[in-house]
């Protein structure tokens, strides 16, 4: 008790004594900074702004840490009246727990009213796929008026990510690596900040690392005791103007990160130990024998690796239960996953990797981040749990990722290049970043043969190939629908455009079936698809519009190209080409009266190829966009935007031919 009051009182000592509030005038330091920031609030915009938002961090010498985050919020409109009337706080009961210190509201008139705790909830947190027992603290602040002012001090105890025993008593909560700490600091909202501390208090021999990325912050270090104490400030937090299709705000926006891990080979021997000394890779002859079985017959390693990785992508289902102390990074053991059948990414990426040692490959796990980059700085970082596996042939590791890749025809999903990974290997190993894709990989073919009648009526074979990411976006685009169903998706592409279109046949690979890449024909009549009159044609090619209204399957079409320039950098879902060729027999035609002059471009983002040639009665027209990256660059930004508007006006235009 004397160790947290401690605390309490030098973090409340920290926090405001850099606003030279004076105790002894009985003034309440909630009162006296809104009082102080009363004119900047009130010259704001938004709908509630954070006056104060400070945190203490107390790190023990196990590890594990007791925070103590203070927030002070005023409201400006209705609508932050809505939005603040409760505050919610999650929380894992194996790896910490959360108590509500301290919760007011400070009325317009500087009136102060305690919220009892009859208003404070702790209850299971709504959960989704993932049930692992997590809680939600709520503390419920009733009906708030414009003007009013809430105030909220919490306490945490424990650590970030992996899953331990609870109990009541500090100690078991000591992290997975036991004596290390790390946090990820954010110094950017969606709301203005007037002043945000962050407060880190060390034993004088433990050391860290830290470094501030997308900004600067006030800083400075002070001993006391046997304690080493980090202090980070940062006034004027305004929101972040964000960009459409920008990477992670994460990625751009200022925060600070900590950590008392010194290498990244620290952190990968780490991983590699506390997996195999736990037993997560052993494996039984329920296991061997399964191995066994799906790899008989199988060609050659890459077959091998094919079997085994998609055996786990499809027959272990991602659901997340709670099977106690495997949790975190400690991978649940391969016998049980089996068992069970279920799991998330560290238990599909440990039951493969178990099955590939049962089958006499080298295998271990890796760390990556799905969704955002990981800085170079040995923080834990990482959301996501994927497989590398030694080759046989090369004696170099690849990835492997039975999450992203059921009924995906790749061994790992392209959807994740560009993203940063750290395996966990008996050598260690460094940070590294999986390589682009080439586009190619990830063709999306678009091609028409047919024939337009005197009458207008255009009648022909409409063919789509697809293959690697842009193969599995149209598979499951597919398999969204009742087996019965499928069909509707391709009337859909068509009746968007064409109500009056009609069908004669369909013809398409099976989505389950991932042994060959996805192509598709339909037989289509669209009566009145085009004018006709004595002396033109007006011709909107049918490649170009069939599937380009799709945002899942043409998500490039979707992505603002009208600015000039882009501060930040942007991503996609994966780099991609796509290939349009059609060809018309007209009943009659010279030459095209409005040619569209459109130049061949290319560069580091993207490229675009045209051509179009008029024939005897025949129009021919094809084009090449080629998507070069996942994650773009600003400097990238010229090339994408001249190569896809370039497409967008191709799919836009109508051609005359006389």
């Amino acid at each position: 008790m004397k160790k947290y009051v401690f605390g309490l009182v030098l973090f409340l000592i920290l926090s405001f004594t850099t606003y030279n509030l004076n105790a002894s005038n009985n003034i309440d330091p909630a009162v006296s900074l809104l009082k102080k920031y009363s004119k900047k609030y009130e010259k704001s915009s938004s709908d509630y702004v954070v006056v104060f938002d400070s945190t203490f961090v107390d790190v023990h010498s196990t590890g594990a840490s007791v925070r103590t985050e203070y927030k002070l919020y005023k409201i400006l409109t209705t609508d932050g009246a809505t939005a603040l009337h409760n505050i919610k706080y999650n929380y894992d009961p194996l790896t910490g727990k959360v108590k509500v210190l301290k919760a007011r509201i400070i009325h317009k008139d500087f009136s102060i009213d305690t919220i009892s705790s009859k208003e404070i909830y702790d209850y299971p947190q709504p959960a989704y796929m993932i049930y692992w027992g997590a809680r939600e603290v709520m503390v419920n602040f009733g009906l708030l008026q414009v003007g009013d002012a809430i105030e909220i001090v919490i306490q945490r105890k424990g650590f970030s990510y992996a899953l331990l025993a609870e109990d009541n008593d500090l100690a078991k909560f000591v992290p997975p690596m036991k004596g290390h700490f790390y946090d990820i600091v954010d110094f950017y909202n969606n709301h203005p900040i007037f002043k945000k501390v962050y407060t880190l208090m060390l034993d004088n021999n433990k050391e860290i690392q830290y470094q501030v990325y997308n900004g600067n912050l006030n800083s400075f270090k002070r001993f006391k005791d046997n304690k080493i104490i980090y202090n980070f400030s940062l006034e004027n937090i305004k929101p972040f103007k964000r960009e459409p299709n920008m990477v992670a705000l994460s990625d751009v926006a200022t925060k600070l990160i900590v950590t008392t891990t010194k290498s990244w080979k620290d952190k990968s021997l780490w991983f590699y130990k506390v997996n195999e000394d736990y037993g997560s890779f052993e494996y039984n002859n329920e296991i061997k024998k399964k191995v066994d079985e799906i790899l008989k017959g199988a060609k050659d390693e890459e077959d091998s690796l094919w079997r085994l990785n998609h055996w786990v992508a499809h027959y272990v289902r991602y659901s997340g239960i709670s099977m106690g102390k495997g949790e975190g990074y400690t991978l649940h053991k391969g016998t049980l996953t089996f068992k069970q059948r279920v799991g998330v990414c560290k238990d599909k990426a440990g039951m493969l990797i178990t099955m590939l040692r049962a089958a006499g490959f080298e295998s271990y796990p890796a760390m990556t981040m799905a969704g955002s980059r990981i800085e170079n700085i040995p923080a834990d970082q990482f959301n996501h749990c994927v497989t590398v596996v030694k080759s046989r042939r090369t004696g170099k590791y690849r990835l492997l990722d039975p999450t992203w890749v059921p009924y995906v025809r790749e061994q790992w999903s392209s959807a994740e290049q560009q993203q940063q990974y750290l395996m966990g290997i008996p050598e260690g190993a460094d940070l590294k970043t999986t390589p682009i894709s080439p586009p190619e990989k990830h063709y999306f073919n678009i091609f028409n043969d047919a024939q337009l009648l005197n009458d207008g009526t255009l009648k022909g074979i409409l063919t789509i190939q697809a293959e690697g990411q842009s193969d599995s976006r149209l598979r499951r685009t597919m398999n969204r629908k009742l087996l019965t169903g499928r069909k509707e998706f391709f009337y859909e592409l068509f009746f968007n455009k064409y109500p009056q279109a009609k069908i004669n046949d369909i013809k398409f690979q099976e989505p389950y079936d991932i042994d060959k890449n996805m192509q598709i024909t339909i037989q289509y009549e669209i009566p009145n698809y085009t004018i006709i009159s004595n002396k033109a044609i007006i011709l909107k090619p049918l490649s170009t519009q069939i599937t380009f209204d799709n945002r899942y399957l043409q998500y490039f079409m979707f992505v603002n190209t009208k600015m000039d320039k882009r501060k930040y950098p942007f991503r996609l879902g994966c780099s991609k080409q796509v290939n349009i060729k059609d060809k018309i027999k007209l009943p009659y035609g010279k030459k095209i009266t409005n040619p569209l002059k459109l130049e061949k471009t290319d560069g580091s983002g993207a490229n675009f190829d045209y051509n179009i040639t008029m024939k005897k009665n025949s129009f021919e027209l094809s084009s090449t966009l080629n998507l070069k990256k996942r994650i773009y660059d600003t400097n990238d930004y010229d090339s994408f935007k001249k190569a896809v508007n370039n497409f967008k006006k191709l799919t836009n235009y109508q051609f005359v031919v006389e």
